[in-house]
C-alpha cells in the first residue's frame, strides 16, 4: 500500500525525523489559509498523487506570496498530472500540500528497502539528491552507498556514520544525520514498511538535516497490525479493478495486453504471462486466485477479467494442489452464466480433482477451449484472437 507525501511526513515525524511544516488542502481557500498559518515569505505548493516526477510535470511550485499559493492551488487542483510514473493517462490532483520554504544548501538522497539479495533491510544514500535513484544506479552506481542491517542488532551508529561520511557531511552535520537515519530506521521497522525514500534529503544553510520529500510503501500483509496506517489508503489513487480484487483476497494487477489470465500461484502466473508473450500474445493482467479461493472468489476473478474491455480472450491455467480444479470449474461456470461472455475461454486444468473439474465443464453446456498442457493452452489462447 502507498500513501501520500504529507501522510508519510506526518508518520516519520512521530519517530523524530525532521520535516518542514506544512498543511494539506483540498480547495484554494484551504491552501490560502494554510499559507497564512505557516507565515513567512516562501512557500512550496505540491500536488499529492501516488507517483514521482511531479516537479517535472508542473506539480510542484515554489512561490513567494499567499496570493501565488492560492493561484497555484487553483491551477493544480483538478488538473491531470502526467509524469513518467503515471503513464500517458496521468492522475487527477485532488489534494495539494502547502509547505514552508527551505534554505537548501545541498540535496542528497536517502532510502530504505528490503534487499532480497541479502534478505535484510538496507539503507541507501547518495550525493545525487533530487534525481531518480534508478537513473543514478544506471549511470553512476558507485555513487550509491549501502548498509545492510543485521536484524539481530538493528541499525548501528557506525553504519549511519559510514553513510554520513560518504555523503561528505562534516562536524555537527554527522551527528544530526545519524539521528535522522536512526529515526527513519525505527519508523521503517515499526510500521512494517517495504520502502521509504527521502528524495531530496536536504542540508540547510544552518546545517540542519531535513526530509524535503518523503515516500513510503507498506507490506499489505502486515496492515492488520496497523489500522491507523490502513486508514490512510486513498482509493482514488488505485485501479478500481484492483480495489475490487482486494475485497475477495485476490492478487490482481492490470496490464496492457489482450489475453486475460486466471491462475493459482504467483510463480505459475508469472510463467503463464511469459509463455503467452513467447507465443506472440500479451497478457492483460496478473491474477493469482491463491491456494484457498472459494467458488465465489473465482467467480469474482472471472468477472474482473471480463470487465476489462481490452480482453479479447481468457486463459485459465490451474495446477491444483491446495486449490481444487472442481472449484475453479464451478467458478467459471457460475461466472459464464452470470455474464454475457463474448470472448474465447481457454482452460487448462491439472492436479487435485482434475477429472471432476473437467466433467463439470464438459457437462455445463458452455463453449470452452480445453488444453492439455501450458504450452497448448498458450498457443490456443493466442490463436483465438488472431
Amino acid at each position: 500500500m502507498n500513501i501520500h507525501e504529507y501522510q508519510a511526513k506526518d508518520l516519520i515525524a512521530k519517530f523524530g525525523v525532521k520535516v518542514p511544516r506544512g498543511h494539506v488542502a483540498y480547495t484554494p481557500a484551504e491552501a490560502e489559509n494554510a499559507a497564512k498559518e505557516l507565515g513567512g515569505e516562501l512557500f512550496v505548493v505540491k500536488s499529492q498523487i501516488h507517483a514521482g516526477g511531479r516537479g517535472k510535470g508542473g506539480g510542484v511550485k515554489v512561490v513567494k506570496s499567499i496570493e501565488e499559493v492560492k493561484s497555484e492551488a487553483k491551477r493544480m487542483l483538478g488538473m491531470t498530472l502526467i509524469t513518467k510514473q503515471t503513464g500517458p493517462a496521468g492522475k487527477e490532483v485532488k489534494r495539494i500540500y502547502v509547505e514552508e520554504g527551505c534554505d537548501i544548501a545541498r540535496e542528497l538522497y536517502l532510502g530504505m528497502v528490503i534487499d532480497r539479495a541479502t534478505s535484510r533491510i538496507t539503507m541507501m544514500a547518495s550525493t545525487e539528491g533530487g534525481m531518480e535513484i534508478e537513473e543514478v544506479a544506471a549511470r553512476s552506481p558507485e555513487k550509491i552507498l549501502k548498509e545492510a542491517i543485521d536484524p539481530t542488532v538493528g541499525f548501528m551508529p557506525y553504519q549511519a556514520r559510514n553513510l554520513a561520511f560518504g555523503l561528505g557531511l562534516e562536524g555537527k552535520q554527522v551527528g544530526k544525520c545519524v539521528q535522522f537515519m536512526t529515526a527513519l530506521y525505527n519508523a521503517f521497522l515499526s510500521c512494517d514498511a517495504s520502502l521509504t525514500e527521502i528524495n531530496p534529503l536536504v542540508v540547510t544553510g544552518n546545517g540542519d538535516i531535513i526530509a524535503l520529500d518523503a515516500k513510503m510503501n507498506f507490506d499489505s500483509n502486515a496492515l492488520y497490525r496497523h489500522k491507523d496506517i490502513e486508514a490512510l489508503r486513498d482509493f482514488d489513487e488505485e485501479d478500481p479493478k484492483e480495489i475490487e480484487a482486494s475485497k475477495h483476497d485476490l492478487n490482481y494487477i492490470t496490464l496492457d495486453g489482450s489475453i486475460g489470465c486466471m491462475v493459482n500461484g504467483a510463480g505459475l502466473a508469472m510463467s503463464t504471462m511469459d509463455i503467452i508473450q513467447l507465443k506472440g500474445g500479451k497478457p492483460a493482467n496478473f491474477l493469482d486466485v491463491g491456494g484457498g479461493a472459494t467458488t465465489e472468489a473465482v467467480t469474482a476473478a472471472f468477472k474482473l477479467i471480463l470487465s476489462d474491455e481490452n480482453v479479447k480472450a481468457v486463459m485459465v491455467n490451474i495446477f491444483g494442489g491446495i486449490m481444487r480444479c472442481d472449484i475453479i470449474a464451478q467458478g467459471i461456470i457460475e461466472a459464464a452464466r452470470a455474464l454475457d461472455i463474448k470472448v474465447p475461454v481457454v482452460v487448462r486444468l491439472e492436479g487435485t480433482r482434475v477429472d471432476e473439474g473437467k466433467k463439470l465443464l464438459s457437462e455445463s453446456g458452455l463453449t470452452l477451449i480445453t488444453a492439455d498442457d501450458l504450452n497448448d493452452a498458450a498457443e490456443k489462447a493466442v490463436a483465438s484472437i488472431q
